[in-house]
């Protein structure tokens, strides 16, 4: 039986002590980091990336905090902005290629943006990793069709302070029509888990 935790929104730390957790501005020199902590939630036989912890978390709308506000040029040289998306549901997933979770749950979220597309529901990938070929690559090699945006100086991250740990990837985000976090996996999505987080926030 899945289990849902709902959760308020907890206090944003601050740019100077997310900086000093991801040692600079660099997202890429954090990832690079995370190959020598020896904790746990490394998926096992896997090095280079630290994965979530897999907890999903849905918060009520009266506990939801103020929009999201990011903005940033995709891959394709697309300019998107969070606020060009509000009266849309968002999927927001972090990632990048080599990340084994994330190719592992790449398909399932390809497939999950085409069965919603019809409803209002959008989905937008955020790369904290890698430049436009290897992106590109991972794209075109497991289908994925909706953007990223590429995000190698941490500064969408740091829009994202308090709803995803810099250190955990993949990580996605369901955010609602006015442009706030409606609920978040840590961790690679279980595609049940998402749709159903979709389907609460569309009906909203």
């Amino acid at each position: 039986m899945r289990t849902r935790r709902i959760l308020p929104a907890t206090p944003a730390p601050t740019r100077r002590a997310l900086l000093g957790a991801v040692g600079g501005t660099s997202a890429a020199l954090l990832l690079a980091a995370c190959g020598t902590d020896t904790s746990d939630r490394y998926a096992s036989g896997d090095a280079g990336y630290i994965s979530g912890d897999g907890v999903a978390t849905e918060i009520p709308a009266a506990n939801r905090g103020e929009p999201l506000e990011f903005s940033g040029t995709s891959y394709d040289d697309e300019d998107i902005a969070s606020a060009d998306l509000r009266g849309e549901v968002l999927v927001l997933n972090v990632w990048y290629a080599s990340c084994p979770p994330c190719r592992k749950e790449a398909p399932d979220l390809q497939e999950i943006h085409e069965e919603y597309l019809d409803q209002g529901v959008a989905f937008l990938g955020v790369n904290v990793r890698d430049a436009a070929g290897p992106a590109q690559a991972f794209e075109e090699s497991y289908g994925i069709t909706y953007p990223s945006l590429p995000d190698p100086d941490a500064e969408i991250m740091y829009s994202l302070r308090g709803q995803v740990a810099p250190n955990a990837v993949p990580s996605t985000l369901v955010i609602d029509r006015e442009g706030r976090v409606a609920a978040r996996i840590s961790g690679a999505a279980d595609p049940s888990v998402l749709r159903a987080m979709i389907d609460t926030v569309v009906a909203e």
